[in-house]
């Protein structure tokens, strides 16, 4: 055994491919370039949400409602809260940081990409920070004021379909006449 690694040792130090490959340069790898999504004027500058995002933005809204109402009914052995406590639960939720929501280009759609909404593509730029969290907070305390906290924590009771169908897909709802979008495809395999 010893024999057979020292003949294949010799032979690879005598017949390797120069000094440039021995001393240890690494093997080239692929690279992939993925475009930041290219913003127009309203999208970077606008206090309010663009159109076109903001059926993403009540998803993401109604995420976070319900994330937040849970978690406080289970410290109450999910019992309903005291208005006073679905009060402040709600605002808290409206007036959170929003962090760690974005915009990214999918297939040349810009979408809101975060918690609670559909996962995109592994290989896309997110940009996030900026007004983004600024106007999920706006369009939130503006969910609170129309449909009412009241309202919004009876359609939390019922479940998470009924405060998506109050604050998202009502009459006048962000996503009315829209079919949820479906996920984007999965990579395959080989595309990774």
């Amino acid at each position: 055994m010893r024999a057979v690694l020292a003949a294949w040792l010799a032979l690879s130090l005598l017949g390797g491919t120069g000094s440039k490959d021995m001393c240890g340069d690494p093997p080239a790898t692929l690279s992939h370039s993925v475009p930041a999504p290219q913003l127009s004027p309203e999208e970077r500058l606008s206090p309010h949400m663009p159109e076109s995002l903001r059926c993403d933005a009540c998803h993401a809204i109604t995420f976070q409602i319900e994330e937040q109402l849970r978690k406080a009914e289970g410290k109450v052995g999910k019992k309903a809260l005291k208005e006073s406590d679905y009060l402040e639960v709600l605002e808290r939720s409206c007036s959170q940081d929003w962090e760690s929501y974005g915009v990214l280009e999918l297939d040349g759609e810009k979408r809101l990409s975060g918690p609670g909404l559909p996962r995109q593509q592994p290989l896309s730029v997110l940009v996030s920070g900026g007004p983004w969290p600024g106007r999920l907070s706006k369009l939130c305390h503006g969910y609170l004021g129309e449909q009412g906290e009241a309202q919004i924590y009876s359609a939390h009771r019922r479940g998470p379909a009924a405060l998506r169908q109050l604050l998202c897909h009502g009459d006048k709802g962000p996503c009315a006449g829209r079919k949820d979008r479906p996920d984007p495809p999965k990579a395959l395999q080989n595309e990774l």
